[in-house]
């Protein structure tokens, strides 16, 4: 089945009952669905590698015009589109099959980094026009969220059959930050900007540190 758009979160982990990001995409679901849009969901396992394989699987099922990959990063104050993926895996805690990589590639050989092809930046501005505190970010870790975010952009700039496929990676924060409706119409409105942006908007997001 062809889609407009590929959404997918993580499932919860380390004891919690939900996970933020899984709870923004099946709410923002019917939201695209009621806009017209065909879109196709997957939840993720919190494990290097296995997320990513099931994530190519679902790309090249699929075959969307846009692939918006979602991981939560409780403690930051806003939703985060990331700019960069870097190819390492270096864990902090096990993740949830127990796998501790430390300083691994993700992809071996692979390059140093992929940018994001997404308009991170006007999808920053469209969170703003809805009053949700957002931010261009400049790491998405070394954890899964990372490796997720790599794998990918790693397919859709080796495999060519893939080509034209534009794909990120957003955080969203903890849900007493932003709750559960918020993050579902945030995510409907940047999964539009997704789609309708063919260069992203000229605006400052970098940082002094």
């Amino acid at each position: 089945m062809t889609a407009d758009v590929l959404l997918t979160g993580f499932a919860p982990f380390d004891g919690a009952e939900i996970n933020e990001s899984w709870e923004a995409v099946r709410r923002a679901v019917p939201l695209l669905h009621g806009r017209g849009l065909a879109v196709a969901s997957l939840e993720l396992p919190v494990e290097f590698g296995r997320a990513g394989e099931l994530l190519a699987a679902a790309v090249r099922e699929h075959h969307p015009s846009l692939v918006l990959c979602l991981g939560l990063a409780a403690g930051r104050t806003g939703i985060t589109p990331e700019r960069v993926a870097v190819n390492v895996r270096d864990a902090r805690i096990p993740d949830a099959v127990g796998a501790s990589p430390i300083d691994e590639p993700v992809i071996e050989a692979g390059p140093v980094g992929y940018f994001s092809t997404l308009p991170i930046k006007a999808m920053v501005a469209a969170l703003a026009e809805e009053g949700v505190p957002g931010a261009v970010s400049r790491t998405a870790g070394t954890y899964v969220c990372n490796d997720v975010f790599y794998a990918l952009q790693h397919l859709l700039a080796t495999d060519t059959a893939l080509a034209g496929i534009r794909g990120g990676f957003v955080h969203v924060p903890s849900a007493d930050v932003v709750d559960a409706v918020t993050g579902a119409r945030a995510l409907a409105r940047m999964v539009e900007v997704g789609l309708r942006t063919e260069h992203d908007a000229p605006l400052a997001g970098g940082a002094e540190h």
